[in-house]
């Protein structure tokens, strides 16, 4: 096992500040041990992401250096040669705070490796999964969208549902009272991940559509009269609302699961329960705007304030404990959503 000093671990919360605010709110929630390993796979998973969205590199280039990160992960190839490599490549289109993970992409490896044996596996199984599915939907992503809704959940599957996995894999090895839940925990981690990442498809469509990409599944908007490959930003159609509508029917159910997985922490992990509550809460929030104004043509028009999200952690938090009142909360939620899709758990 690997050492790290203290000052690596100081680097990890500064750059999860960084590259990520949402989460940089709620990974402290966790338990100071989970915290720490949980913040590195945040970084690797982010590692992983930034190669596949540098508009600089080539599909074959990305492959490459996707396949030296999940080597640098297994801790069988060296995180400064890769670092270097990739870091002298980057564009402007890689943020300030991503430039400097990927330079210092040594020092979150060396906390990596001072990891026990499960947590390793843990993370190093995530990344794997993650870097060759995000490989093989970057090479084919267009304007034109995925084919249908179960390859939407395959997209999802390698983005996030794999996190969830990866996080109920780390739950269930710290607590072995989670540890008795874990084969239902792990059949609702993947739509935990699913409701998340749809919000964030949803909520980032024309983010997305700017740099040349479309998660959206086409046969579903086929189904209500529209045709993808006429989106267009700020030229709104009623049936392009339609098919918004189905997709968060879809992300309801998701988020329904992800309550069922939340409640399956025993009540007194209040650090694990908020860590799950607060993201659940934010992504029902961000649902809602779509919702009510699907017209939107920017992701900062539907993006939650800052007082909703003060709002989202000081409910949750008043009620972490309590399933009844949890339960009682989320339908007048998700009251005003879509109904609920009959749907399997997993992708296909």
């Amino acid at each position: 096992m690997i050492q790290h000093t203290t000052d690596d671990l100081a680097y990890q919360y500064q750059i999860l500040e960084g590259v990520s605010r949402t989460f940089a709110l709620t990974i402290p929630q966790l338990p100071p041990a989970l915290c720490k390993v949980v913040s590195n796979g945040y970084l690797l998973c982010r590692i992983a992401d930034t190669i596949e969205d540098e508009p600089n590199l080539t599909p074959a280039q990305k492959k490459q250096f996707s396949q030296e990160f999940i080597q640098v992960v297994a801790g069988e190839s060296c995180p400064k040669a890769l670092s270097q490599a990739l870091f002298s490549l980057l564009s402007d289109s890689t943020s300030a705070a991503e430039k400097e993970l990927i330079f210092n992409t040594s020092r979150v490896i060396r906390l990596t490796q001072s990891f026990t044996p499960p947590q390793r596996a843990a993370l190093y199984r995530c990344v794997r999964i993650m870097a060759e599915g995000m490989a093989e939907f970057q090479q084919n992503s267009s304007f034109e969208g995925l084919k249908d809704l179960p390859e939407m959940d395959r997209y999802c599957y390698y983005v996030a549902g794999v996190v969830g996995e990866m996080l109920t894999d780390l739950f269930c090895d710290y607590s072995p009272r989670i540890a008795q839940h874990k084969a239902s925990l792990q059949k609702l981690a993947v739509s935990f991940g699913q409701a998340l990442q749809m919000t964030n498809i949803l909520k980032d469509i024309w983010e997305d559509y700017r740099r040349g990409a479309c998660w959206l599944p086409r046969e579903v908007f086929a189904g209500v009269g529209f045709d993808l490959t006429n989106l267009s930003p700020g030229h709104y159609e009623p049936a392009f609302g339609e098919g918004l509508t189905e997709l968060i029917g879809v992300a309801h159910t998701h988020l329904h699961n992800a309550l069922r997985y939340t409640l399956l922490i025993p009540p007194d992990e209040t650090g694990i329960r908020r860590f799950c509550l607060w993201a659940l809460g934010m992504a029902i929030l961000t649902l809602r705007r779509i919702l009510k104004q699907r017209d939107f043509c920017s992701g900062q028009q539907v993006k939650i304030s800052r007082r909703s999200v003060k709002a989202t952690i000081l409910v949750s938090n008043f009620v972490t404990s309590s399933d009844t009142s949890l339960r009682a909360l989320f339908y007048l939620l998700t009251r005003a959503l879509p109904p609920e899709k009959m749907l399997p758990l997993a992708p296909s």
